[in-house]
């Protein structure tokens, strides 16, 4: 079953296209209309659509607005750099999961506290539910006989097609997984 906020996500994620270089590469999410521009310049083409994709309709031209393009031209890009940390994106990359005890998270903890020289970083934050945030304060691990269920890491660069807090659309993710 669907829920309520993934399937908000969904129809707004119809508005969204993704860009791939001529190498497949993903490049950037544009809205739908920079996408029929791009079509319609012939600077791209159509990779993948819905079974039913959502249309633009002019006097005398119908254009289906597909999910992926691809550049017929390589555009150049710098090397691909991981985002910094956010409290957003740390809840993404543990799925909204906490570290300590796999529930519902709706905070971010540092594992080795910043009172203790911890840093901000990818490899020592983590999704944490409320309860054990605050039972766990600025203590270490292993002074209260934790563990962690995941090992945190940074999220590859592609993580910057994703916005917000929703789910992948279906037909990125060979393209995404992929780089």
């Amino acid at each position: 079953m669907v829920k309520a906020h993934e399937a908000e996500a969904l129809v707004l994620m119809a508005n969204e296209v993704l860009v791939l270089n001529a190498s497949y590469q993903p490049l950037a999410v544009v809205g739908d209309r920079r996408a029929v521009t791009l079509l319609l310049a012939g600077r791209a083409e159509s990779v993948a659509a819905e079974e039913a994709p959502p249309v633009f309709r002019s006097a005398s031209i119908v254009i289906e607005i597909p999910s992926i393009l691809r550049l017929h031209t390589m555009v150049k890009t710098g090397r691909p750099r991981t985002p910094p940390p956010s409290r957003l994106g740390v809840l993404r990359r543990d799925r909204h999961k906490c570290g300590y005890c796999g529930e519902s998270a709706e905070t971010v903890d540092h594992i080795v506290p910043r009172s203790r020289g911890g840093a901000s970083s990818w490899s020592n934050l983590v999704a944490a539910c409320r309860p054990h945030n605050a039972e766990k304060g600025d203590r270490l691990l292993h002074e209260l006989g934790w563990s962690l269920r995941i090992t945190p890491q940074a999220p590859s660069p592609t993580h910057r097609f994703v916005r917000g807090d929703r789910p992948v659309h279906p037909l990125w993710e060979p393209y995404l997984s992929a780089s």
